[in-house]
């Protein structure tokens, strides 16, 4: 059975890394540490102990990579553009996409105090604690909806039309790259959605504004110590210029897959007894933060971003396969890919028999 393949070895990186910090990064200090932190399934993210401070680097894999996947230098740009604005991100250090210096490209960013939650129910949280980092959560998406691309340095960052379409034909790609078998809801997802929500004016009309492009819990950096408040968001990999409502819609997805799944969201539980905001008051708070109103194809919207959450988990498989994991559990969140792609279908055939 494959198993995960284990990154350069910390020794010979902080052997690599010092000359090159020397040169690019020099505040930084001496590197003397380096520990793999988190379960990401994607670029390995490690915490660098200098002699001068703490800071986070993060790498591409190794092995061989998809193609535009991994892009820590469209990271780093879009964290770096976002520094003098209110979303709250990392400051950058240093960038090297020079693969000569450890093997893969990476870069250096500031460390930032508080932990992640997995939870979605938020469990650990007392019940008003719930409920304002939902709507904190609302808020930064609002945010980015609002930012001119171009005023903060990210003009060019992402064609300026047809996103829908285009995203559907990359995963469709992505995920043809990355198939280890026959999934049929897949099938009918990459068939139909084309004819659901690529084209339409009106989305092109929306305007462009920055994506996160993975946008859920897991990605927030949240300091509890004092107050419950979202201190970073990270894990920028995927973020493209597109119309508003991708990330609330994808983040919307998120939270209707079933609880008991290895990425599980609140599918199946009562959010009302939990304190946390419904769907419905979730969408409300950002129509109003922004004053855009609720695509009429909400559902289609949802089905799209389930195909393209499968096809990324697809790619966590393949990559299990090939011996190239970054995280033990990837063969468990890998397999999560044919139940979410039938949540994706059932959504969507929902959503057309309606018509």
């Amino acid at each position: 059975m494959p198993s995960s393949r284990s990154e350069t070895d910390t020794t010979t990186i902080l052997q690599a890394l010092n000359p090159w910090l020397a040169e690019h990064a020099p505040a930084a200090g001496m590197a003397i540490a380096l520990e793999k932190i988190g379960i990401g399934q994607s670029n390995p993210t490690y915490r660098l102990v200098t002699d001068q401070d703490r800071f986070i680097l993060r790498m591409q894999p190794p092995g061989e990579l998809l193609p535009s996947a991994h892009a820590v230098d469209r990271e780093y740009r879009v964290m770096d553009a976002l520094a003098a604005t209110a979303v709250p991100v990392p400051r950058m250090i240093a960038l090297c996409t020079d693969i000569e210096v450890i093997g893969v490209k990476f870069f250096i960013m500031e460390h930032i105090a508080g932990s992640t939650i997995m939870d979605p129910g938020l469990g650990d949280l007392a019940m008003a604690e719930r409920e304002g980092l939902y709507l904190d959560q609302v808020d930064i998406l609002a945010e980015l909806a609002r930012l001119d691309p171009a005023a903060i340095g990210l003009d060019g960052f992402g064609r300026p039309s047809g996103y829908l379409g285009r995203q559907i034909a990359i995963w469709t790609k992505q995920y043809r790259a990355s198939e280890t078998g026959l999934i049929s809801d897949m099938e009918y997802l990459m068939e139909t959605l084309p004819g659901c929500i690529a084209g339409e004016t009106a989305i092109d009309e929306m305007g462009l504004c920055v994506l996160h492009g993975d946008f859920r819990l897991d990605n927030l950096i949240i300091n509890t110590a004092v107050q419950c408040r979202i201190t970073a968001l990270i894990d920028w990999e995927l973020s493209t210029l597109g119309p508003p409502f991708v990330d609330l819609s994808y983040w919307c997805a998120m939270l209707r897959m079933s609880a008991e799944w290895p990425i599980g969201g609140l599918g199946g539980v009562d959010r009302a007894t939990l304190g946390i905001p419904d769907e419905a008051a979730l969408i409300g708070r950002f129509c109003t933060r922004t004053g855009l109103q609720k695509p009429h194809n909400w559902e289609a919207w949802i089905a799209f971003q389930l195909f393209r959450f499968s096809a990324i988990l697809q790619g966590v498989k393949k990559r299990w396969v090939d011996g190239n994991a970054s995280a033990s559990n990837a063969a468990e969140v890998g397999g999560q890919a044919v139940p979410v792609a039938e949540l994706g279908a059932r959504t969507l055939r929902a959503f057309l028999n309606k018509g």
